[in-house]
């Protein structure tokens, strides 16, 4: 029966020549997430509400997605070719390698949130289905974020992740600070949208597309032929400030340590890895579209102001997050400020410039992904820590955290394995992660890659005393407090995560040679004309 619907949608009307069943199984991923979502509104009316059954309902959900993520990658890893970085005639959604990896990473992070939820929360939580669907709504929104290279889309796309983030900050009605936090964070995130489509409308009225390639085209053009556009660079920079308000760039940073501080800790843990990794899966494929619109490599030099900007922020969010930290005595705003820091480092490999013909093209991009893996693993375990902490003695303080190798031995040695990766010392994959992004930078050759390089090595050591101050309260500090029970769970969470820092480092170039392959094929032009292309579920 879906065979025959298919077919008939194949011949008919907008669907003519489409292969709709091919179509709808490289979303399906997607599909699976809606679904899932539709399953949790309507379970309460027909089983009853109750916390359990909304949590196994997006375990499952996330599962299937995960399963048919897998099932994707496997179908576009050898053929999938991303035509839109080259083709502004392209469909508004994607599915190529690179999106598929997004996909993947964050489904596996989304089911640790859910095994998080289940630590903390799970049997007094009063409103579990409306606090999955805003959950799986923000995902989607990321989603879409990383699927897109339309200026319309990505509008959208963020919205859809943004919205949802808002009220998962403030879920908790009872808190005055998560309230505060949710109200701060949407007064800023709609302000970085009405710039954002403000620099959108620009953008449209000079070149009269939505399509990035056709404004990544449009720029190359005029910038060859000497004509000074300052419309047009006040039209990209006011683009940038949305992707910038995802990532927590400077100056786009502001509502992130409130934020984090005051919403729920697998809210916090949520949004500080995926809301920062969409962001920048989707400023690495803008990068990478820019890139591609260089007929030859020397015209990759007129890209120069761009990608000095890029730089620029970077440089500047590291150092801001990390000096920041140094002041902090909540450790949840310490992390806080921590991964503002890190959106720093991921960031400067978007500022990674090469042209396609160039050897190693997008080391920029595959050293991001390998970085957000990482980044998975380093930034789950030391929340999940401050979360049993947490709930264990109801403060987040580095105050809680005295003793705690004697309170809690495992809990402590993993949280000082993570903390000592997110520095980025071996031998931790944190280590490689960062080692493997100034490459990227270096083989630039420019005077950029050097400087940032430079700046990312002082400010690994400027974290490093942030981060040792709240080992030396767990491990060289004791108030004789009495040890904590009952964190099994917590302790294996973070276990697990300790042990894929070190697994990731030990079998580090399997990991690497995979992210390669979910980035090389952005420009395979060749490949792209002989085959259907990959997305049109959606066309202009």
């Amino acid at each position: 029966m879906t065979n025959a619907l298919t077919n008939v949608l194949a011949q008919s009307g907008p669907w003519s020549g489409i292969d709709v069943g091919r179509e709808l199984f490289l979303f399906s991923p997607l599909i699976s997430l809606v679904v899932t979502m539709l399953l949790i509104v309507t379970a309460p009316i027909i089983l009853g509400r109750g916390p359990r059954l909304a949590a196994n309902i997006a375990s499952v959900g996330i599962l299937v997605a995960l399963v048919l993520a897998l099932r994707v990658a496997t179908s576009v890893s050898g053929g999938g070719v991303s035509v839109l970085s080259t083709d502004p005639s392209a469909g508004l959604l994607i599915v190529d390698p690179l999106s598929v990896a997004f996909q993947i990473i964050l489904l596996v992070f989304a089911a640790a949130i859910l095994w998080l939820w289940r630590m903390g929360p799970a049997d007094t939580e009063r409103n579990a289905p409306e606090f999955f669907i805003l959950l799986l709504g923000s995902a989607v929104g990321m989603v879409l974020m990383a699927s897109t290279a339309n200026l319309l889309m990505i509008v959208v796309a963020i919205e859809a992740a943004s919205i949802p983030s808002y009220a998962l900050v403030g879920f908790d009605k009872r808190d005055r600070r998560g309230a505060e936090a949710s109200l701060k964070y949407m007064i800023f995130g709609a302000a970085c949208a009405a710039i954002m489509l403000y620099g959108v409308s620009i953008l449209y009225g000079l070149t009269g597309s939505l399509s990035v390639a056709e404004v990544a085209h449009y720029t190359v053009r005029h910038v060859a032929l000497g004509s000074t556009q300052l419309l047009l660079f006040a039209g990209l920079l006011c683009f940038f400030a949305g992707i910038a308000f995802k990532i927590s760039a400077v100056p786009f940073h502001f509502w992130c340590p409130d934020a984090f501080e005051g919403a729920r800790i697998e809210v916090t843990t949520w949004l500080s890895v995926v809301s920062k990794a969409a962001g920048l899966v989707l400023l690495g494929r803008l990068v990478a579209m820019f890139c591609g619109a260089a007929e030859h490599p020397v015209q990759i030099s007129l890209l120069s102001p761009l990608a000095w900007t890029i730089g620029i922020i970077a440089a500047i969010t590291c150092t801001l997050g990390n000096f920041a930290a140094y002041m902090q005595t909540s450790v949840k705003r310490l992390l806080a400020y921590s991964s503002i820091a890190h959106a720093g480092y991921m960031m400067m490999a978007t500022a990674v410039f090469l042209h396609p013909s160039t050897k190693n093209a997008t080391a920029g991009l595959n050293a991001l992904l390998f970085y957000i893996v990482v980044y998975l693993f380093m930034n789950l375990g030391a929340f999940g820590v401050t979360a049993v902490v947490n709930w264990q003695t109801g403060s987040d303080r580095l105050s809680a955290f005295t003793g705690l190798i004697r309170r809690a031995p495992g809990l402590t040695v993993a949280m000082v394995i993570c903390l000592v990766s997110l520095v980025g010392l071996p031998p931790l994959a944190g280590f490689l992660g960062k080692w493997w992004i100034l490459v990227a930078l270096g083989s630039t050759g420019s005077v950029l890659g050097w400087f940032l390089v430079v700046v990312a090595v002082l400010n690994t050591l400027i974290s490093l005393y942030f981060y040792m101050r709240v080992v030396v309260q767990m491990t060289l500090v004791d108030d004789k407090q009495p040890r904590l029970e009952g964190i099994a769970s917590g302790t294996a969470l973070a276990g697990l995560c300790a042990a894929m820092l070190l697994l990731l480092f030990v079998f580090a170039q399997p990991v690497k040679m995979r992210t390669e392959q979910f980035s090389r094929n952005l420009y395979d032009v060749a490949r792209a004309t002989d085959a259907a292309p990959i997305a049109t579920l959606a066309r202009e």
